[in-house]
């Protein structure tokens, strides 16, 4: 079936042109392999530019690869790992994160999929003691999966927990341009100066074809970890393509501006369904993601046109996502499509 516009995910989203002409002017006679080219040392300083000068960034394939191999440099197989319980690393990444770390996850109660420092402190009294796993890890999302953001201080109290109980703070940036949209601040302000030590930086949901970033905002963190990269098979041959997506991705505010449209896109859809009858949000929306709740029956002759998740089939929970190319045009369909549902 064709979809007229997918709201499932902004994963859906085609490659944004800037980025696809960015691979094909790559696409240009033969470069060194494995990043030793200049594509890559050229976005390895715009890193820097946005993520301050000590930033150590290596780039891998997708979110998953970005996640393990973060987290798998941070740890040992006897340590564990806190997150929440919607957590990316926890539900849709078929237990990657235990089998290639060997380390154990402690998920914690969210509110909108947020969860607070202090939650973290009862598994504390673990540490020294043999017979447990050793917390090391917290890993908070931004955005969270339903669409919520940490604000910096919120960030900034996790990563003053984490270093006073000797453990690291992980930042699964997938959304991380959407979230930096909504609160108006730099990716610097966000990651950097909160205290974040290691950042999975999203970017095929904001317009690249392919690829993540792995970036250590502690120099120190980094060391070995190219060798880490290659054991979990996410080093890239031809690295360029990453590179050159990643490089247009931050030039001119092109993260920033993707993700400001689809910020305002899911602004516009909760506007339009919540004036429906029948129609609940659930979750506060923040960045490109409405919850909501509406009965089965709208719900199964909605689907049968439009692709989006029942994200939670007890309370009738969906998710609509919108992206950089989702148009007002599509948003007021949609919604035509949402009122005709019932």
């Amino acid at each position: 079936m064709v979809y007229p516009k997918s709201f499932a995910s902004d994963n859906n989203a085609p490659v944004h042109p800037d980025i696809f002409k960015a691979m094909a002017d790559a696409n240009q006679g033969d470069v060194v392999a494995y990043g030793d080219d200049w594509h890559t040392y050229e976005v390895e300083k715009k890193f820097k530019e946005h993520f301050g000068e000590a930033a150590r960034v290596f780039l891998v394939f997708n979110g998953t690869g970005a996640n393990v191999t973060s987290l798998t440099q941070l740890t040992r197989p006897y340590n564990a790992i806190v997150c929440s319980d919607t957590a990316h690393l926890q539900h849709d990444e078929c237990g990657a994160p235990e089998k290639f770390t060997g380390c154990k996850v402690h998920t914690l109660s969210s509110n909108h999929g947020k969860v607070r420092p202090e939650q973290v402190a009862p598994l504390l009294h673990s540490i020294g003691f043999q017979h447990h796993s050793q917390p090391k890890v917290i890993s908070i999302t931004q955005a969270t999966e339903l669409g919520t953001v940490y604000t910096p201080d919120e960030i900034h109290e996790f990563s003053q927990f984490a270093s006073k109980n000797k453990m690291y703070l992980h930042m699964d940036g997938a959304r991380l341009a959407n979230a930096a949209a909504y609160l108006k601040v730099s990716l610097k302000e966000l990651v950097t100066d909160t205290g974040v030590d290691v950042l999975s930086f999203g970017g095929t949901k904001n317009g690249l074809m392919f690829g993540e970033a792995v970036v250590f905002l502690n120099e120190e963190l980094a060391e070995g970890f190219n060798y880490v990269r290659k054991q979990s098979m996410q080093l890239a041959s031809k690295m360029r393509y990453i590179s050159a997506q990643f490089s247009a991705l931050l030039s001119n505010n092109l993260w920033l501006n993707n993700a400001n449209h689809a910020n305002q896109m899911a602004q516009l859809l909760a506007l339009k369904v919540s004036a429906i009858k029948g129609v609940e949000i659930t979750r506060p929306v923040q960045t490109n993601g409405v919850f909501a709740t509406m009965p089965k029956h709208a719900i199964e002759k909605l689907l049968k046109n439009y692709f989006f998740y029942v994200w939670d089939e007890s309370s009738l929970e969906v998710r609509w996502m919108t992206s950089f190319c989702t148009m007002p045009q599509d948003v007021e369909d949609f919604a035509t499509a949402v009122n005709d549902s019932f």
